[in-house]
């Protein structure tokens, strides 16, 4: 069971570091300034960063016939090559002719495709080695990608204290980083057997107690980052993040003392076919990605997503313009580790759900609880069209950080409940292609509002009217999503007791 265990520290690890693209609000300012663009083709840049996502099907499908650590590799490979090219154009020439815009544009796109990779393998080592507990272990793992954001910013306040680097800093780390911890993560993420641990219950225990520690040192030390150093903070996210070995590590110990694993192999079996096969748990249905799209349940999903999540992610993109149009361009990495910190405790909730509700007789409705995290966020563009406040922004960052992680991290959950495990690597990533698409179409209309809203010969709109529009129309959409989102409960529930 220890290495069981030690598969889950490693796709934490994977998660804390797979969030490259949640850095780009830290550094977008300074990359407007450098290539000298528009709001539109700064947007676009976020915009390349999600578009990869488009081509994450081929992930799910080199994960059914291909080996997870080399699936983890590729990964890691693209990441280095999108992030670490756009270093070097940065740092051997600061007047970069205008074709070298679409070179970044480029690599921007390999760099996001390569963030599927090893999400992809993060999933199906966790479903796989926690066939009962799926839910539970996807839940937490996925919950320390919030953290990436926090994770990166620390590191380059560390290394670099002149803010007129971070860009370079900040593609320099996201290049490295992934890379060296998917060589470290490789040997883990193998299959291990299938079966449940009679013992899983004081593992999990272990590990919510260090994931919440972990999670309120971020907040605190995200709103209180000027009374510590920088270097103080960075050691201790990185002593939290080693804390998950010691189950392992126990686990291992007390096998050895008592000569025996606590595995318990299932009655009825199970039966692997590129992930979990007929022989799932029961009830589950399988669908293939053919007849998912062709189903008003997947386009429901597919809607409630596109309006609520993805509408949130577009917001966190924007994150260093919309401070710096109210004012607040001296916070802006601040915003973003707060952002970081509160997405990480959104993406920890429903986790928290599935494992207490998993011991009654109540089950959680996934499509509620996606309706539910859109409301808030509805609340929140209210808040920042009505107020000016420097507390009403950071409020509403955090909402919307809690509200956009909750909904990614159902949606994993989401998936597997209404299309199967069979076929989750495809399914999913179909699924999350929506996230280029809002951020293309809704990005892109935020921005030209933005150039509309700007003075003649100015580079930066400076007024709270430059976001007002926008974000009058994305609460709107926020609100679609919590009616689509009821709607799919109905049409879910019909199916289960029709079936």
């Amino acid at each position: 069971m220890s290495f069981h265990w030690l598969s889950l520290v490693a796709i934490i690890w994977l998660q804390t570091i797979n969030g490259t693209n949640s850095n780009f609000p830290a550094y977008s300012s300074q990359l407007k300034t450098i290539f000298s663009i528009s709001q539109l083709q700064l947007n676009n840049l976020a915009f390349a960063s999600d578009a990869g996502k488009l081509l994450g099907w081929i992930s799910g499908l080199a994960a059914a016939h291909l080996p997870l650590w080399l699936i983890l590799l590729i990964g890691a490979a693209l990441g280095a090559v999108g992030y670490g090219l756009q270093f070097l154009l940065i740092i051997t020439d600061k007047n970069l002719p205008p074709i070298s815009y679409w070179h970044v544009f480029l690599l921007t796109v390999v760099a996001g495709n390569s963030i599927c990779w090893i999400n992809t393998v993060s999933y199906i080592v966790a479903i796989r080695n926690f066939p009962f507990d799926r839910q539970i272990a996807v839940g937490i793992s996925t919950s320390y990608v919030g953290l990436s954001a926090k994770i990166y910013t620390d590191i380059v306040r560390c290394v670099s204290p002149d803010s007129d680097k971070t860009t370079s800093d900040y593609l320099l780390f996201s290049a490295l980083l992934p890379l060296l911890v998917c060589i470290v993560a490789a040997p883990f993420t193998g299959d291990f057997g299938i079966g449940k641990s009679k013992r899983l219950t004081g593992g999990f225990v272990t590990l919510f107690a260090i994931t919440i520690v972990t999670g309120s040192f971020a907040v605190i030390s995200s709103l209180i980052d000027w009374v510590s150093a920088p270097v103080v903070v960075l050691v201790g996210i990185v002593v939290l993040l080693l804390l998950p070995v010691m189950i392992p590590v126990v686990e291992r110990v007390v096998e050895n003392m008592q000569q025996k694993c606590w595995i318990v192999a299932c009655e009825k079996g199970l039966n692997f076919d590129g992930m979990m096969g007929k022989g799932d748990e029961e009830g589950e249905v399988e669908i293939g990605a053919s007849l998912m799209l062709r189903k008003l349940e997947f386009w429901l999903y597919y809607l409630v997503y596109l309006f609520g999540a993805t509408v949130g992610l577009v917001y966190l993109n924007n994150l260093g313009q919309i401070a710096e149009s109210r004012g607040y361009g001296w916070g802006i990495s601040t915003l973003v580790s707060l952002a970081s910190a509160f997405g990480f405790f959104g993406r920890l909730f429903p986790c928290l759900l599935d494992y207490f509700f998993s011991k009654t007789k109540y089950a959680i409705s996934r499509a509620t609880t996606m309706g539910v995290m859109t409301s808030p966020m509805c609340v929140a563009f209210i808040i920042l069209v009505m107020s000016k406040h420097e507390f009403a922004l950071y409020g509403s960052t955090a909402i919307l950080g809690i509200c956009t992680g909750a909904i990614t991290s159902i949606s994993v959950s989401a998936t597997t409940e209404l299309f199967g495990t069979k076929n989750f690597g495809l399914n999913h990533n179909i699924l999350i292609s929506n996230i280029p698409i809002g951020s293309f179409l809704f990005g892109d209309f935020a921005a030209f509002l933005y150039d509309k809203e700007k003075v003649d010969g100015e580079e930066v709109c400076m007024a709270d009217k430059c976001y007002k529009t926008t974000f009058l129309i994305w609460a709107s959409l926020c609100l679609l999503a919590t009616l689509l989102a009821f709607l799919l409960h109905v049409r879910t529930q019909r199916a289960h007791a029709h079936n």
